[in-house]
């Protein structure tokens, strides 16, 4: 399809939706508000039933969402908690247009666009920020747990002009919540289910004297896989976090508060990759002779060794925030540590009958610090700015151990092989397992200026200024196979080293913002928005081949419009997008020695000419009594490369990116109803919709995953006086199947992944607030 065709396409779509939003959400919602009295549209009455303000700090400020001219998703704590999610990535079924990807680079994407490769150097397309902080951690998303949450804001398009790190394709913001001074409160929830799911949060707030406060959360929570290894006899797929937050805040008049933060968060899961297609004949025979077929729908193995990865992390923040005359003056100081480990090996079987990749370990440490100032101008005048000063630096360090013996069983009547391909060992140098060392670091000068001529508009202008330095290298160590084995091989290396065992680059960037707004009444606002971005270069190495890769560059346009009506009973926001991307940072397959006069298919970075994101969103909310409030959220995304030839055989031009589905769409409801004077019912419904996508560049025929719906609801009765509630959960109420990701993992097929959210869990849950 010619790209003009598909821009007179979105415009089409976009008119379809603004009708069936008028067309239908309107006379529904208001059906029973016709009648008058308390559901009225007239008097006072009808004003004191409206939706809430949806605070955001995009512009680094409380604001109403309303009067940003950005496309924000907002998801608060309690709709989080209505859904009966627990982890950061479940944001991705709450917000149409995010999508989480576990396979290449485990990171968001955003309208189509993310990062796809675990490499080091290769900055987050979309990036976490916890409470002002950037959880730019390689592996690691930042938070572990949502307890305690205020909200969190899902920024659409490239981020930059008003945030420290640059950000091409979005920013999540999470926001935690802060300790209340002369409160003491104690907030405390458990629930139960099938599949042994549970999520345990308590939070307690204390007030240390009239100037200061702390707030301590803990968390406990996880559930089982329903995958099992039939060889070991564990369970496939099962998960368990626990972790806690700890904040304290000193504020000793008006003009000055001190906030110190500290987290640790523990993740444990063994979702491993199980099989689907494909194997070798005598691979096939043997899983089906323990009880295992590979299928679309498979969640087992019978694998020899069991596959699990293990992190934590953990940090410490200080924001300063001090008023210098009317000026806002704020510091962030920040520490953040990652470990992540992986034992996820590749055998299928039992490894005394068949092994392909036993062992496959790594260990990755992560130390980061950043500081970052910022001022801002006080609000209301007909100039408003903000001007900050940024510092971040990411040291990681990886030891990868990669045995294979590519289809030799391991154990031969008890004896162990002689020998063990070294994928991560290289010919000529000393060392069976390879260590990466690499240095991101970046110093940034952003800002944002607010011009109000008139009440009725006014012009945003962002600018940023950043300076980056990607260093990485790559050398070879010697592990002890013993206590990981069991046994001592000799090791064979696989490919030579790299001709440059490290490289560095650096690059300068200027990107800026221009966004004018028209209000063109007290509740309807029209804004349009030109952005750029820039993610910088960096080094790789594949198959010991040094391979570095260009900075990525975008241009995004973005119109939308943000309107309440009604008495503010019903919010409706929409806009059309388009970006852009020059030398788009993508993975792509690519062959190395296996060692054995053939070759291995492994993932590689490199940069992909062009690509494109263009489509729609949009987002209704509306109260059409004081019981009940409706949410619905829609994005069509056309994600497509311009530009892609991965090789002189491989042309990826004009294909959609992976985990990248045409159409997503979320629905809530939440009902609230007086039963007595103390007892009030509780009930909510939420629906995630998203069209079919695949998963893996250029390959929809193998990695499709099918459109899927998962419906969550949650009925309770609320007891005031005591602050208890006790109630039943069902989350994928109609247990509905998807798969996350498929892999062509060389010799031993086609395998993928499942997620615990793809089958029912249903239980019981109470919480106490006193």
């Amino acid at each position: 399809m010619e790209t003009t065709d598909k821009s007179v396409q979105l415009f089409r779509i976009a008119n379809m939706v603004a009708m069936a939003t008028t067309a239908f959400y309107a006379p529904q919602s208001f059906a029973q508000a016709s009648g008058g009295g308390t559901a009225g549209l007239d008097g006072s009455q009808s004003r004191k039933i409206e939706l809430a303000d949806i605070v955001v700090t995009a512009q680094r400020r409380g604001e109403n969402g309303q009067r940003v001219p950005v496309a924000i998703q907002t998801v608060t704590g309690e709709a989080i908690r209505d859904a009966g999610y627990s982890t950061l990535t479940d944001l991705q079924y709450l917000t149409p247009g995010l999508q989480y990807d576990p396979t290449q680079g485990a990171a968001f994407q955003i309208r189509g666009v993310g990062t796809t490769s675990f490499d080091f150097s290769n900055a987050k397309s979309v990036n976490v920020v916890v409470d002002d902080v950037v959880m730019d951690g390689q592996r690691a998303n930042g938070l572990i747990g949502l307890a305690d949450l205020a909200h969190a804001d899902v920024l659409m398009g490239p981020q930059g002009t008003a945030f420290g790190k640059n950000s091409t394709s979005g920013v999540i913001a999470i926001t935690t919540n802060k300790p209340l001074l002369n409160t003491t409160s104690v907030q405390a929830s458990a629930s139960f289910g099938a599949h042994n799911d549970r999520i345990l949060h308590t939070t307690v707030n204390l007030p240390l004297g009239d100037r200061a406060a702390l707030r301590i959360t803990g968390f406990d929570q996880g559930q089982d896989g329903f995958g099992r290894n039939v060889t070991l006899n564990k369970l496939v797929g099962s998960t368990h976090d626990y972790g806690g937050r700890a904040r304290l805040l000193v504020q000793p008049n008006d003009r000055f508060d001190l906030l110190v933060s500290g987290d640790y968060g523990h993740h444990w899961d063994s979702n491993v990759r199980t099989p689907v297609s494909g194997q070798p004949a005598a691979v096939t025979a043997t899983l089906g002779s323990l009880g295992v077929t590979p299928g679309p729908r498979n969640a087992d193995t019978a694998d020899g060794i069991y596959g699990q990865l293990d992190s934590e992390e953990w940090g410490a923040s200080v924001r300063v925030h001090a008023k210098i005359g009317n000026h806002d003056l704020t510091s962030i100081s920040a520490y953040r540590y990652t470990r992540y480990n992986n034992d996820t090996p590749a055998n299928l079987t039992p490894i005394d009958r068949f092994a392909y990749v036993p062992y496959n370990v790594g260990d990755l440490h992560t130390d980061k610090v950043s500081q970052e100032f910022h001022i801002a101008s006080p609000e209301g005048g007909p100039v408003q700015y903000l001007i900050g000063l940024f510092y971040n630096r990411l040291e990681a360090t990886q030891t990868q151990l990669q045995w294979a013996t590519l289809g030799a069983p391991v154990f031969t009547n008890g004896t162990p092989t002689r020998t063990l391909f070294a994928f991560s060992g290289a010919i000529g140098a000393t060392g069976n397992a390879s260590l990466f060392r690499a240095v991101n670091e970046t110093a940034a000068t952003f800002g944002e200026i607010r011009i109000t001529p008139t009440r009725w508009f006014h012009l945003n202008l962002g600018a940023r200024y950043s300076h980056d330095d990607n260093a990485q290298g790559l050398d070879y160590v010697t592990v002890d196979p013993v206590p990981v084995i069991g046994f001592a091989p000799s090791f064979v290396p696989t490919s030579a080293p790299p001709e440059r065992p490290f490289g560095r680059v650096t690059g300068d960037d200027f990107s800026f913002r221009i966004s004018p707004t028209f209000q063109i009444a007290a509740e309807l606002m029209a804004y349009g928005t030109y952005t750029t971005g820039y993610k910088p270069a960096g080094i790789a190495f594949v198959g010991n081949i040094y391979d570095p890769f260009s900075a990525e560059t975008v241009k995004a346009w973005e119109v939308g419009l943000k309107s309440e009506w009604f008495g503010r009973r019903l919010r409706v926001n929409i806009d059309l997008f388009r970006s852009d991307f020059t030398n788009f940072q993508a993975t792509i397959l690519t062959r190395i020695p296996d060692g054995a006069g053939g070759s291995l298919l492994t993932t590689a970075i490199g940069n992909a000419g062009g690509l494109r994101s263009q489509g729609v969103e949009t987002s209704i909310a509306a109260r059409p009594t004081a019981s009940l409030s409706l949410t619905a959220s829609a994005s069509y995304t056309d994600a497509y490369f311009t530009d892609y030839r991965a090789d002189a055989t491989t042309n990826y031009t004009n294909t959609r990116l992976p985990n990248s589905p045409a159409f997503s769409a979320t629905t809530a409801a939440t009902y609230e109803h007086a039963l007595s004077t103390s007892l009030r019912l509780r009930a909510h419904a939420d629906y995630a919709y998203r069209s079919g996508s695949w998963t893996v560049v250029g390959q929809p025929g193998y990695s499709y995953v099918p459109a899927f719906g998962l419906t969550n609801v949650r009925v309770s009765i609320l007891h005031t006086r005591s602050g208890t509630e006790m109630g039943v959960y069902a989350r994928n109420l109609f247990d509905t199947y998807f798969s996350t990701g498929w892999q062509i993992y060389g010799a031993i097929g086609l395998l993928h992944y499942t997620s615990p959210n793809a089958r029912r869990t249903v239980g019981g849950f109470v919480s106490v607030n006193f």
